[in-house]
C-alpha cells in the first residue's frame, strides 16, 4: 500500500506559523480573522494535528487546568467535563479548525528545520523536511515575510532522563509518558511511577484502576490541590444562557478565580500552605499527609498540581496507590532500589520525570547568516525577540491555562501585522534598550524549568519587556503599547524586491 503524496507547499505566504497545537490553530484563527487580507499556512511536523494532546497517549491523559480557559475564547465549549480528558480536546481541536477552515491551511507532517532571515530582501527562507511515511524526508525551502513559532516550550522528541543506573538489568518494562507504547497491558501487573509532577498525578491513578498495585515513587512531595471533573457554576450558567455568552461568563470566572488563586499563594504563602495542607488531610489523613504530601516550598515557588475529582486521594484511600518518598538507588532485575535499601518490586516502571524546555522547536534560526541564540535577547511584549525583524514565538502562561497567554500574543502580533500594512513597512523590529535588568522569563523553581530556562529569551523589569503573568495586566499592556514608538520599521522602498520560489532536493 502507497501513501499519497503530500499536498504541495506555497512558494511564499505573508505569514508562516509553526505548529499546529493550541497555539497554532488560535494564531490562524487571528490572522484570518483580523489580517484578512494577509496568506498563511501553518506547519506541523507530526503527521496530525493537536500538538500535546496528538502527542500524549498516556492512561488518564487530560487537561491540568479547567477546559473553560484552555479552550478558545472564539470557539464555546460544549463538553460536560470541565477537566478535560485528552481524546475530547483533540476532538474539539479538530472540529475547530474544520469549522472555521484553518485545516486547509495546515500541512502536516512538515518540519521546519532552519529558517534565515535577509535582510535585503526582508524576508525569512524557511527550509522544511517533508515526509510521508513511506519515504526518506525530502528538503524544500518557501519564503514568508513574517514567521510565528507556535512551538511550545518543551522538546517533543525528548523526555528528561535522569538516566537511572541499572536499566539493563531489570527484567520488566520501563516507558516514559512522552512515548506511551500503544496496547501496553498493565492488567493485574504491579507498576512503579517514578515521579511526582502533573503528569504523575494523572497516570497514577488512571493505572490503579486495572494494574494489581501501582507505587508513586517521588524524591519530594508536591503541592496538590483537588478540583471537580465537572464545573457546577458552568453547569448553571450554560442552563441559562446562549452557548457564546456562557463560554464567555464561565471562561471570565475561572480565568479570575486561578489568577486569585496564584497571588494568594504569592502575597500569603504560609497561609495557602495551610489550607492546602487541610484540605489533603481531610482526604488521606494527617500522617499521610505529613509524610508525602508536605512540601518544603511555598505553593507556586512550584506549579500546584491538580487531582480531578481528587481521584489520586481516592485511589490511595482505597490502598490501591502506595506513595513512597525516597531516592533511587539503582534498578534491579525484579525492580527498582532505593536508597534506604527497600527493592520496589516491578514489572513496569513508568519514568514520569519531565519534560525537557526547548525555545525553538529544533528550528535553527539566523538573521543575515549569524545564528540568533534565545538567551542573547529579550522578549518584547512576551511575543517578538529584540532585534530580530518580522519573529514572534508564542509562549502561554504557566500559572494559568497556556491559551490565555496564546491568545493575547496572536492579537498582539496581528496588530503589528497591520501596523506593518498601514505604515508600509516591510519589516519591524524591536531594538534592545539599555538599562533594563535581565530576568529569567519563567519565575519558578520547578525542575524542568531549572534545566532549561537559561537557553530562553530573557525578560526585563519593566515594560514592555516584563511579562505580568496576569491576564488583566497583561490585556492592559498590550493594550497601550505604542508600535510606532516601540518598534523599528524598515519601509517597503528600501528593500529590493525577490522572487519567491520553492526549491527541492539536498
Amino acid at each position: 500500500m502507497t501513501s499519497s503524496p503530500l499536498p504541495s507547499l506555497p512558494a511564499h505566504v505573508d505569514v508562516l506559523i509553526v505548529g499546529a497545537g493550541v497555539s497554532g490553530i488560535d494564531a490562524a484563527y487571528r490572522v484570518q480573522s483580523k489580517c484578512p487580507d494577509r496568506s498563511y499556512a501553518v506547519l506541523e511536523a507530526r503527521a496530525s494535528l493537536g500538538g500535546t494532546w496528538d502527542l500524549f497517549r498516556y492512561p488518564g491523559v487530560r487537561a491540568d487546568s479547567d477546559i473553560y480557559t484552555l479552550s478558545f475564547p472564539f470557539q464555546p465549549w460544549t463538553g460536560e467535563n470541565s477537566m478535560a480528558d485528552g481524546d475530547e480536546i483533540l476532538d474539539y481541536l479538530r472540529r475547530t479548525v474544520e469549522e472555521f477552515g484553518i485545516d486547509r491551511h495546515i500541512h502536516c507532517s512538515t518540519k521546519m528545520v532552519a529558517a534565515d532571515w535577509s535582510s535585503e530582501e526582508a524576508r525569512w527562507t524557511v527550509t522544511v523536511e517533508r515526509s510521508d511515511g513511506a519515504d526518506e524526508p525530502q528538503r524544500s525551502t518557501m519564503t514568508c515575510t513574517f514567521l510565528y513559532l507556535c512551538t511550545g516550550y518543551y522538546d517533543y522528541e525528548r523526555g528528561h532522563d535522569p538516566q537511572f543506573p541499572g536499566t539493563e538489568s531489570f527484567d520488566g518494562t520501563v516507558v516514559h509518558p512522552q512515548f506511551w507504547p500503544e496496547g501496553l497491558d498493565y492488567a493485574g501487573k504491579r507498576v512503579v511511577v517514578i515521579g511526582s509532577g502533573a503528569t504523575a498525578i494523572t497516570v497514577v491513578p488512571a493505572m490503579a484502576r486495572e494494574a494489581a498495585k501501582v507505587t508513586m515513587l517521588q524524591r519530594t512531595p508536591t503541592w496538590i490541590s483537588a478540583l471537580p471533573r465537572k464545573d457546577r457554576f458552568a453547569a448553571r450558567v450554560r442552563r441559562r444562557l446562549p452557548a457564546g455568552l456562557a463560554h464567555r461568563v464561565v471562561r471570565a470566572r475561572n480565568a479570575a478565580y486561578s489568577n486569585a488563586f496564584y497571588h494568594y499563594c504569592r502575597r500569603f504563602p504560609d497561609r495557602a500552605r495551610a489550607l492546602l495542607t487541610r484540605a489533603a488531610e481531610r482526604r488521606i489523613g494527617e500522617e499521610a499527609v505529613r509524610e508525602h504530601f508536605t512540601p518544603s516550598y511555598a505553593p507556586w515557588d512550584q506549579r500546584v498540581c491538580i487531582t480531578a475529582d481528587a481521584d489520586l486521594f481516592k485511589a490511595i484511600r482505597r490502598e490501591e496507590v502506595e506513595v513512597v518518598t525516597d531516592h533511587v538507588d539503582r534498578f534491579v532485575a525484579e525492580g527498582v532500589r532505593l536508597r534506604s535499601g527497600r527493592v520496589l518490586p516491578a514489572d513496569i516502571v513508568v519514568t514520569a520525570t519531565g519534560l525537557r524546555m526547548l525555545a525553538f522547536g529544533h528550528v535553527a534560526v539566523s538573521v543575515d547568516g549569524e545564528p540568533v541564540e534565545p538567551a542573547r535577547h529579550l522578549l518584547w511584549r512576551g511575543a517578538m525577540l529584540s532585534d530580530v525583524p518580522n519573529f514572534a514565538l508564542c509562549f502561554g502562561y504557566v500559572n494559568l491555562s497556556w491559551t490565555m497567554r496564546a491568545d493575547l500574543t496572536a492579537r498582539l502580533v496581528c496588530r503589528v501585522l497591520n501596523h506593518m500594512r498601514r505604515a508600509d513597512l516591510a519589516a519591524v523590529t524591536p531594538p534592545a534598550e539599555s538599562g533594563v535588568r535581565e530576568q529569567p522569563m519563567i519565575e519558578l523553581a520547578s525542575g524542568y524549568v531549572q534545566r532549561g530556562v537559561e537557553s530562553f529569551p530573557r525578560q526585563g523589569h519593566r515594560a514592555p519587556w516584563r511579562m505580568r503573568q496576569t491576564y488583566l495586566l497583561d490585556t492592559a499592556d498590550i493594550a497601550r503599547a505604542r508600535l510606532r514608538r516601540e518598534l523599528r520599521g524598515v519601509p517597503h522602498s528600501s528593500v529590493r524586491s525577490a522572487g519567491a520560489t520553492v526549491r527541492t532536493g539536498g
